[in-house]
């Protein structure tokens, strides 16, 4: 095949793919802001171009072939790919633009979510776009410019900065203590353990460190999100071991105590991380450099 058929210009595939988006050609010419046939003309052009048809067409009815449809996916890729890469270079001339974070639910919400107005009261021209994720990701493949996560520090082909320690310790609600009170590591077999589904061995490494019986141990309630565990908690539905930097706003509220403060050895903390090519992004080095000041810091205030 000639090269060029492989090289079609944007304008033809701005056309397809917004007509491969909406599946039709009047909606594709309004967002483009060009005529019905003006994207129907441009979306036969590159049909001649590739030699092979895209679209059926049954009067002004359009319906996209299997092959058009794998062309629009691809593309689709390819061109968001471009916008963000042109954004980027906006970004670098500019000192502004915007970052796209995938951060861990909680961590976003208990941690982050309280000190990000500091963030954008000393960087109002730039936006971060928050994605929940949990797990391992691939970022370009994710299509994020950095994530937090948590783990032992070890992150191949990842520039790492340490946030906070999973420092984790026994919580409940004071209504709770007050029925069934709690003591000593003794005290706990007593209660309802609630459990993170994405951490199915923190009861059990916490009771070995303790020294109790794994035959005493009362498994309560599992949930998907460490958030859904703390609102557990804070029902006096059981007790619950999480980080203390996640319940730091509960904590002050009173709506949660640690009932047990013991530590327990973890190589675990919560980490920011990017690939090295975009160590130098002017979003992620202000976000960065704000994020590991707040780190730094003492909790965020109510």
């Amino acid at each position: 095949m000639n090269r060029h058929r492989l090289l079609p210009s944007m304008s033809l595939l701005t056309a397809f793919e917004a007509a491969a988006r909406h599946l039709s050609f009047t909606r594709a010419g309004e967002e483009l802001a060009l005529t019905q046939s003006a994207v129907s003309r441009q979306v036969q052009a590159l049909e001649a171009l590739l030699q092979v048809e895209l679209f059926r067409r049954a009067g002004r009815r359009i319906t996209i072939t299997d092959v058009g449809a794998m062309y629009a996916r691809e593309t689709a890729a390819a061109m968001e790919r471009i916008r963000s890469a042109s954004s980027q270079v906006a970004a670098f001339r500019s000192g502004v633009g915007s970052l796209h974070l995938a951060t861990l639910p909680t961590f976003g919400s208990k941690w982050l979510l309280p000190r990000l107005s500091a963030f954008y009261a000393r960087h109002p021209g730039m936006l971060v776009h928050m994605h929940s994720r949990i797990g391992e990701l691939d970022l370009d493949k994710a299509g994020m410019d950095v994530a937090i996560n948590v783990g032992d520090g070890h992150w191949p082909g990842l520039l790492s900065h340490k946030l906070a320690d999973d420092r984790r310790v026994v919580i409940a609600s004071p209504a709770l203590l007050q029925r069934q009170p709690l003591a000593a590591p003794g005290d706990v077999p007593q209660h309802l353990l609630l459990q993170v589904a994405t951490q199915p061995q923190a009861w059990h490494e916490w009771w070995q460190g303790q020294a109790l019986p794994m035959r005493t141990m009362r498994l309560g309630p599992q949930f998907e999100y460490v958030a859904h565990m703390i609102q557990a908690a804070m029902s006096g539905i059981g007790i619950g071991l999480v980080a203390r930097s996640l319940v730091e706003e509960e904590l002050r509220s009173g709506s949660l105590v640690i009932a047990l403060d013991i530590p327990v050895p973890s190589q675990r903390a919560y980490y920011l991380l990017y690939t090295p090519e975009k160590s130098s992004f002017p979003p992620l080095v202000a976000f960065r450099d704000w994020l590991l000041e707040q780190a730094a810091g003492p909790p965020a205030s109510d």
